[in-house]
């Protein structure tokens, strides 16, 4: 049995991709995922009897949900490691991702099986592994006074109760994953290298949809 990866040095130097547009997995979060078609059926089929990871990778054209054949994908993505999943009756898996490590995109392999494979380079990215607790310099009352602000501005229902019971990094990377945005703005947050650069790219995004539709409104 294959344990939980620990360190960049325990992953695999290949792993199945699953190409999906506008998802956003990071490290220590969950990523629920209904998996239906029978190309990334047998990608979980086989990663369950395995290692249990599969790569998760925003495709860079838009316009397809999950995008089959050799599309061009984004050069970062994530690493997820199965920690949880269901059989339906109508033959569909219902999975938890629980992200380990974002990585860096390789050569893909000439594989036989219905879904790619690629080469990944995790070495940018060992920091991932590190569970700090601290906020590393993230202002967490002007981060919930944003997005107390966003929520307000877009009708969004927020339990503030638990919010309060939220470590800062957990919040941060929960507001990035529940974010309405879109891909590009996506693959910014995943990228971004630290939580406090995520924090503040999540305070500039709403802040600037915010003065766009008060603009807006104004000139109407």
């Amino acid at each position: 049995m294959y344990q939980r990866p620990q360190s960049t040095a325990d992953l695999p130097r290949t792993v199945p991709v699953f190409p999906l547009n506008g998802a956003l997995l990071l490290p220590r979060t969950n990523r629920p995922l209904n998996v239906f078609e029978p190309r990334f059926i047998a990608m979980v089929d086989d990663a369950l009897a395995g290692h249990r990871l599969i790569g998760l990778v925003q495709p860079r054209n838009t316009s397809e949900e999950a995008p089959a054949g050799p599309v061009p994908l984004r050069e970062i993505g994530c690493l997820g490691r199965i920690t949880h999943f269901e059989e339906t009756d109508d033959d569909r898996y219902l999975i938890v991702l629980t992200g380990v490590c974002r990585f860096e995109l390789g050569d893909e392999l000439p594989a036989n099986t219905r879904y790619r494979q690629f080469e990944i380079n995790t070495r940018r990215f060992a920091a991932d592994f590190v569970d700090d607790e601290s906020d590393q310099g993230v202002d967490r009352e002007r981060f919930v006074s944003a997005m107390r602000s966003y929520a307000d501005f877009a009708s969004l229902e927020v339990n503030w109760d638990e919010v309060d019971q939220t470590g800062t990094a957990d919040l941060v990377n929960l507001c990035s994953m529940l974010s309405p945005y879109g891909a590009a703005e996506k693959q910014v947050l995943l990228e971004a290298p630290s939580l406090l650069v995520r924090a503040e790219t999540l305070i500039a995004l709403a802040e600037m949809e915010m003065a766009r539709s008060k603009s807006g409104h104004i000139l109407q």
